[in-house]
Order: structure tokens, then sequence, then C-alpha cells
């Protein structure tokens, strides 16, 4: 054939020739090649031990535990806002109140899957509408107002701030308004507190 073509003849070295095809280069077995894979039957242990072996934490497409980032805002925010609302009522030196409202849960919640471990984290801000009643002066009084607690972090609940402000403060003399104040900041921190540490618990659970 033309070209050399695959059909050429070579010789074996002895003058022999003989026709070479696409599998020339095939050897015949040696004494020392490598001996041919053998299939073999897996025993119940070596199936118990493929089961045992642990899980990735990710998705089902994130097999190796690679890098995955999910955003858990929506059940953060209806979390916290549920866990606030259900403090309760709560007693101050001249009076009682309760949190009857999340009018601002503004922030993020994350769940984040890095070789196959799992941090979580959130930042959020919160304004708490507050409904109490005080007795000033012999005077049963309806005091309304709101808590502000700015941006916080996970891992930062120790240092969590609150400011108060009362509707209608020119209906108090200045010494009922800081009292009020006081009363709501002292009262209202570690109820918020906690409940925002189990917030953070319920996250990592996730």
């Amino acid at each position: 054939m033309e070209n050399g073509g695959v059909e050429n003849a070579h010789g074996d070295g002895n003058g022999n020739g003989q026709a070479a095809s696409y599998t020339y280069w095939v050897r015949e077995t040696t004494a020392d090649a490598a001996p041919l894979p053998v299939p073999k039957k897996l025993t119940a242990q070596d199936i118990l031990s493929t089961q045992s072996q642990p899980t990735s934490l990710g998705s089902v497409w994130n097999k190796a535990g690679t890098w995955e980032e999910k955003n858990l805002n929506n059940w953060a925010t209806q979390r916290l806002k549920e866990l606030l609302k259900s403090v309760g009522s709560l007693d101050l030196s001249c009076g009682k109140a309760e949190i009857s409202d999340v009018t601002k849960c503004v922030g993020d919640a994350f769940l984040v899957t890095v070789r196959n471990k799992k941090r979580v984290g959130y930042t959020y801000e919160l304004t708490l509408k507050i409904k109490g009643e005080w007795h000033l002066r012999e005077e049963k009084k309806t005091v309304n107002g709101h808590i502000d607690i700015p941006e916080f972090s996970f891992g930062e609940l120790d240092d969590l701030q609150m400011a108060v402000q009362l509707s209608e403060e020119k209906d108090y003399v200045q010494q009922d308004k800081q009292q009020i104040i006081q009363d709501l900041k002292k009262r209202f921190l570690q109820p918020v507190r906690e409940k925002l540490l189990q917030f953070e618990q319920e996250l990592k659970d996730r």
C-alpha cells in the first residue's frame, strides 16, 4: 500500500517478514509481568465498613464537603421574632412591661460548610416595641416605647447594647422618664440576651 499503510510487512530481525497490524504492539505475557486483576467478592464486613464511613455535611452534590454557604435568613428572622415575643410580661420597680412586637429585625444568617466542617454566623439589628404600666405619684399610667438593639453578631451577646426611647416623652417629668428608661434597660437586658443565646444554639444545631 502507498504511504506506509498499517499492513506493511516488517522483518522480525531474522529475515522473516510478518504482517503488522494495529495489534502489533501487544506482547505475550512473560513470567515477570504484573498479574492480571482477579475479581474479589465483598464480604459482609466489607459492606459494613463502607456504610460506617462518615457522611458529608454538605449538600448531596457536595460529597467532598468543600466550600458551601447556605442562606438561613427566612428561618432566622422568623425565629428571632418568635423568641423575643415570648419573653412575656416583666415586673419593674414601679410597674410591668412586655415586648408587644418586633418592629425591626434586619440582618443575615448563614451556614457554611468547609472541608466537611460546619460554621454558622449572623448579624442582626432589632427594634422591640414595649408596652407597660407604671405607678407614678399614685397614678397608674400606660407607657409605650421601644428598645433599639444596634448591630450584633454571633458570639457578641455578652456586650449586647440597648437604647430605650419613650413615646410622648413630653408627658413625663425628667426624673420619671429616667427611672422608666433605666427600669426597661435593667429588666429586659438579661431575658433578651437569654433568648438570643437560645437562637444561637438552635442555629448551631441546624
